[in-house]
C-alpha cells in the first residue's frame, strides 16, 4: 500500500467535520483553508502539488501544482504528520453545511472523479490531479468546465457535498440525468456527457439552464442538493441593494413591516 492507512470519525450533521487519527509518522494531505484543529505533536507543512510519490523532485512538484492551478485550486496544499509516540488526532472542517464523503479509493480501482471543489483532504500518498474531459460539448456546456479533480491512489480521501447527498448505483446502461451543478464525483467506470435539454418553453423560461449531466452506469455517483454556486446565488440576490439598505427601511413600519409580513426579498 503506497498511501497511509488512516483512520477516522465524522462528526456532525449540517456542519460536518472529520477528525483523522494518526500512527507515528503517518500524514495526511488538506486543501489550504480546511484545517479545524490539532494535538499537539503534530508537524503542518505547506507543499507544492499533493505530496505523492508522483510529485517526487523538483520537476513533479511544479507539475502538481500547475495541475491545481488549471482546476481553480490554491498553488499550495497543507501537510500533517504525527511526529511523535502514540496516535495524534488532526481534524478538517466542511466549508458550508453539507456532508462529508469517505472515499476509499480501493473500492473505486483506485480513481474517483469529483468537481475541483469537492475534495476535503487525503492521506498521504493519495494523487490529486485532474481529468480533462474527451468530449468538446461537456467542456463548452458543462457549467463546472472540461476539467474536473481525479483522486488517484490505494488510500482514504474525502469529499464535500452541500445540503444533502444522495448516492446513486448506477446499473450497466441505467441513465440518471443531474444539473450539472449538483454532481459531487462518481467512479471511473459511470460515463459522463453533456445533454440539451430542449424546447423553447424549457430553453427560454425554465430556470434550469440549458444542459443536463448525462450520467450512464455501471457505477456510483454522488449526487448534492446544494450545490457552492446555488447557494452564493441566493445570498447574493438578497443582499440589500442601494447603499446597503432593504426596502422595508424607509417605510413607516421599518423592521417591524419585516416581522410582520415576513422576508420577500427572494
Amino acid at each position: 500500500m503506497t498511501a497511509h492507512e488512516i483512520d477516522y470519525r465524522i462528526y456532525g450533521e449540517e456542519m460536518q467535520y472529520v477528525e483523522i487519527e494518526l500512527d507515528p509518522e503517518e500524514g495526511v494531505v488538506a486543501e489550504a483553508g480546511s484545517f479545524m484543529m490539532m494535538d499537539d505533536g503534530i508537524k503542518m507543512e505547506t507543499i507544492f502539488g499533493d505530496g505523492s510519490q508522483k510529485d517526487s523532485g523538483f520537476l513533479g512538484k511544479i507539475l502538481g501544482a500547475g495541475k491545481r492551478i488549471l482546476t481553480g485550486e490554491s498553488l499550495f496544499m497543507t501537510a500533517f504528520y504525527n511526529n511523535v509516540v502514540g496516535k495524534r488526532n488532526v481534524s478538517f472542517a466542511s466549508p458550508y453545511p453539507g456532508k462529508i464523503i469517505p472515499i476509499d479509493l480501493t473500492e473505486y480501482g483506485g480513481k474517483f472523479i469529483c468537481q475541483k471543489d469537492a475534495f476535503l483532504c487525503a492521506a498521504k500518498g493519495v494523487s490529486v490531479g485532474i481529468e480533462f474531459s474527451k468530449k468538446l460539448g461537456r467542456g463548452l456546456f458543462g457549467g463546472e468546465g472540461f476539467i474536473m479533480q481525479k483522486l488517484e491512489g490505494d488510500g482514504m480521501a474525502f469529499v464535500h457535498a452541500g445540503g444533502t447527498m444522495a448516492k446513486k448505483e448506477l446499473l450497466a446502461g441505467e441513465i440518471l440525468r443531474v444539473d450539472t451543478g449538483c454532481i459531487v464525483g462518481f467512479d471511473q467506470s459511470v460515463s459522463y456527457d453533456i445533454e440539451f435539454i430542449g424546447g423553447i418553453k424549457n430553453t427560454v423560461f425554465g430556470g434550469e439552464g440549458l444542459f443536463f449531466a448525462k450520467l450512464q452506469g455501471p457505477g456510483t455517483v454522488y449526487v448534492q442538493s446544494l450545490p457552492f454556486s446555488r447557494l452564493a446565488g441566493r445570498v447574493l440576490s438578497s443582499a440589500p441593494q442601494g447603499g446597503g439598505k432593504n426596502k422595508g427601511e424607509g417605510s413607516i413600519l421599518g423592521g417591524l413591516g419585516d416581522l410582520l409580513d415576513g422576508d420577500n426579498r427572494f
